[in-house]
């Protein structure tokens, strides 16, 4: 097995970056293809290095209409966890848990991967009864969660304000240790660079403008702005547009797009040890390796395909972060942008089958998307492939919408949406 020091694989990880990137360039599409996976995000491209590593298809395409992680893989927050609340959450975001701690030997890219722990905040009784309950059912499914009183939660957290006078006192906390963080980009182009060396072509700038089914009613080929590639399996992982996408086969989906807003302050030396999230104010914090801290708030209250989301939402975050921690009032913010999530009526993803024949689809993922990143590529491909679901995924098909066995995480969410 080989050993890794952190700079080795910093150096390594900023050098192998470099180099492909100087020398990597789109191919030209195929005329065709055995499988085509839309979307170079963390999912499209983690379900490709799959499929090729696991399962031996090496024609595929990755198609992307902007450029290599470019949507919300590159707009994230960067939050790894699995502390859901129902056995199905548990087995897939457990899943994807265990592929995290060591998917840079994995990949052999560094993917920064931090397990600095992640606390979940409780203001009230409504709050520390659901933490609670979260705690207990993960331990039940052999998932990391303990919970915190408050002056084990400032302990953990020092720079947190715990004073009862606060508009929105602590009363305690859920604590995943194994939770933290990870490099957004790194993930993808780890993934990238992996499919790629097995004979995945990763195609950017190439719009997916039809999806054409042949006399049986399956798919037959994709229409692209770089021409019309054939093949008899398609996976859509295109997180944001999946339904417009999806209505390019006729098929609508049961999702509604949100804005959810997220800014960076100016570098700091490290202050803060961890990851926090609250609930009742609508805010969560972190520090990147580069020093800035990292802030995200609740989706907008409207849909809407924007990248900029509205400004009292981001306003009323920083408003939060400032009573839970004082000290942090006078920094100045850098940047604030937004990604697009799609969220189903249950808040659970969609992974599985559709009802056209060779047509699969990733979606609905909310705020979960990128901590899943490795186990729903990892289940992705298997369901791609075989053209089935995996038994971790098989609950979380479109046809649970129409028999009602739902799978409502609305309050794992942590940021409400």
């Amino acid at each position: 097995m080989r050993h890794f020091s952190l700079m080795s694989l910093l150096s390594e990880a900023v050098n192998a970056h470099r180099g492909w990137d100087r020398q990597w360039r789109s191919p030209e599409p195929k005329p065709s293809y055995d499988a085509v996976i839309i979307g170079a995000g963390g999912h499209g491209l983690a379900t490709a290095y799959y499929m090729a590593k696991q399962h031996g298809m090496r024609n595929i395409a990755v198609l992307e209409k902007g450029w290599l992680g470019g949507g919300n893989t590159g707009r994230n927050t960067t939050i790894i966890r699995s502390n859901y609340l129902y056995d199905e959450s548990a087995a897939l975001y457990g899943h994807a848990m265990k592929l995290w701690q060591d998917l840079s030997q994995e990949l052999n890219y560094n993917v920064m991967y931090s397990r600095r722990g992640v606390l979940i905040l409780a203001h009230n009784t409504h709050d520390v009864q659901s933490a609670r309950r979260h705690v207990y059912a993960n331990r039940l499914n052999g998932i990391d969660n303990e919970w915190l009183t408050p002056e084990q939660t400032k302990a953990f957290c020092p720079p947190l304000n715990i004073s009862r006078d606060a508009r929105y006192p602590v009363l305690g906390a859920a604590l995943q240790r194994c939770g933290g963080v990870a490099r957004h980009d790194a993930v993808a182009w780890g993934y990238a660079r992996g499919a790629d060396a097995m004979g995945v072509d990763i195609i950017q700038n190439c719009e997916v403008l039809g999806i054409q089914r042949g006399p049986d009613g399956a798919v037959a080929a994709v229409d692209t702005s770089r021409g019309r590639i054939a093949t008899r399996r398609i996976g859509v992982s295109a997180a944001g547009s999946t339904s417009v996408v999806m209505a390019l086969a006729g098929l609508r989906m049961p999702l509604e797009s949100f804005p959810l807003q997220a800014l960076v302050s100016e570098p700091v030396k490290p202050v803060f040890p961890c990851v926090l999230m609250s609930n009742a104010v609508h805010a969560y914090i972190s520090q990147s390796d580069k020093g800035e801290l990292v802030i995200g708030a609740g989706t907008d209250q409207y849909v809407s395909y924007s990248q900029q989301g509205g400004l009292q939402v981001t306003a009323h975050t920083l408003d939060a972060i400032c009573e839970l921690f004082p000290q942090f009032s006078r920094m100045r913010m850098m940047r604030n942008w937004a990604g697009i999530v799609d969220v189903t009526p249950d808040r659970s993803p969609i992974i599985g089958t559709t009802p056209v024949s060779g047509l699969f689809v990733n979606c609905g993922w909310g705020t979960g998307g990128f901590k899943a990143t490795p186990g729903a590529g990892h289940l992705f491909a298997w369901t791609v492939a075989k053209g089935e679901p995996h038994p971790i995924n098989a609950p979380f098909t479109l046809d649970r919408f129409r028999t009602g066995r739902l799978i409502d995480e609305a309050a794992a969410a942590a940021v409400a949406h």
